[in-house]
């Protein structure tokens, strides 16, 4: 980033001047001398061939596998060089939060245009400028269906287990009652716990479901819609959005609110982050959803513009009242998975997609063939799936001898096991052999 550099010498002279303060010392005289650091004791400077050896050095003690058959919330995707290279830009990297709407056109625009993508995807009207993750966006999703009257919040067992403890932290902030609904032997909901709870249990708010959910199976998401709808309740979809590909969108599913995480479109795994939560509602929620929603308009001259058309910060201008703790979002990550789905196009993103679950299906086979190895669910996937094992633990040392990381371990001698376009056929195969041979 050449040209962002910090201020010089004579720069900090002129402000210093400006505020009419002779030194950095008097400018900070009000600060107590107990509270300041007289020395940082900070190690002699490096050359950058020193640092680059260092730092290569330090990475060189991460273990990063060549293939990967895990998910679990976090997938390893194909990323377009353009993507990489658009959103290394330095006026994007630099830019900070758009308050100024004049001055900061291109920031507003990229966040439109994540939002209208976000709602093209989801099949809803209105999207937010993003929230921090996917398990942060579910219980924002949730919070917003709380109403005086309507506190309940009912979750999906089979939903990512992270994402059920989020929902609850916030909803123990704010004493509403989070009741889990039980899965079947199928490894789905179970429907009829969920009408019984929600006829009997806390008066409904919201049911939250994930599709796929926690082992890859597809939900039924238009029958739960009509069920938690009947009941008088609010439906949130929790989705990959590389689902939405090939399956139905919330929105034509009968969905509220739809939340999930970004990860998949465009960001890589990057041992964790940062990563970038997505949600979107029907026009009648709008007012309810955090954070921020960037609109476009028409400037004096007539001209296209964007401006920060709502922007709730309670946190703010009324704190004990706020319905939300957001003040920012993952601006640059929303970008991120602009660029992505722009630069893959509706063929390109479905052929992601369909490819995730051919080869999911095919590994699915491959590896239920295997002895001691067997299908857990027997229902429809997309790219995980969970199998039983001899002995996960040693299975996943066998793998990794061979520069693979497996599946994720379940209790109960399961393993959920992940596929996405990435994986080729030969790597399915070697997978297979090696665990055939490997006597568990």
């Amino acid at each position: 980033m050449g040209s962002y550099i910090p201020n010089t010498e004579a720069g900090r002279r002129a402000m210093l001047e400006a505020m009419g303060r002779k030194s950095i010392d008097e400018l900070f005289a009000s600060i107590p001398s107990n509270a300041l650091i007289k020395e940082l004791r900070l190690p002699s400077g490096m050359s950058e061939m020193e640092t680059e050896r260092i730092v290569t050095a330090l990475a060189g003690e991460n273990t990063v596998f060549p293939v990967c058959f895990r998910g679990a919330g976090a997938y390893r995707h194909y990323i377009p060089a353009a993507v990489k290279r658009i959103t290394a830009n330095e006026s994007f990297i630099t830019a900070y939060t758009p308050y100024q709407a004049e001055i900061s056109q291109g920031m507003l625009q990229s966040i439109f245009e994540y939002q209208s993508m976000i709602c093209e995807l989801t099949g809803l009207d209105v999207a937010n400028a993003s929230v921090y993750d996917g398990a942060s966006a579910a219980a924002e999703a949730v919070n917003m269906c709380r109403e005086k009257d309507r506190n309940g919040v009912y979750v999906s067992a089979a939903a990512h287990p992270q994402v059920i403890e989020t929902i609850r932290t916030y909803c123990r902030g704010f004493g509403a009652p989070v009741t889990l609904i039980p899965f079947g032997e199928d490894g789905k909901t179970d429907f009829t716990a969920l009408k019984a709870a929600l006829a009997g249990g806390p008066a409904p708010a919201c049911f939250y479901l994930q599709t796929p959910n926690f082992f890859g199976l597809i939900e039924d998401a238009a029958e739960t819609a009509k069920i938690v709808h009947a009941a008088g309740a609010l439906f949130v979809e929790g989705v990959n959005p590389m689902s939405l590909g090939i399956l139905e969108s919330p929105g034509v599913c009968g969905a509220d609110i739809a939340a999930g995480e970004g990860q998949p479109l465009g960001l890589p795994l990057a041992f964790g982050g940062p990563y970038l939560g997505f949600m979107a509602c029907t026009s009648a929620l709008m007012r309810r959803l955090p954070g921020r929603i960037v609109g476009e308009t028409t400037d004096a001259g007539g001209e296209r513009a964007f401006v920060l058309t709502l922007q709730a910060r309670e946190q703010h201008i009324r704190r004990e009242k706020a319905s939300s703790n957001l003040c920012s979002n993952e601006a640059h990550c929303a970008l991120t998975a602009a660029v992505y789905l722009s630069v893959m196009g509706e063929a390109g993103f479905a052929e992601a997609s369909g490819q995730c679950h051919a080869k999911a299906v095919y590994a699915a086979k491959r590896l239920s063939a295997l002895p001691g190895f067997e299908m857990v669910y027997p229902g429809e996937f997309f790219n995980e799936f969970v199998t039983r094992c001899p002995d996960p633990a040693k299975t996943l040392r066998l793998l990794e001898e061979h520069g693979i990381l497996g599946g994720y371990p379940l209790p109960g001698n399961r393993i959920l096991w992940c596929v996405t376009e990435v994986n080729i056929k030969e790597e399915i195969d070697e997978l297979a052999a090696i665990l055939e041979g490997g006597a568990l």
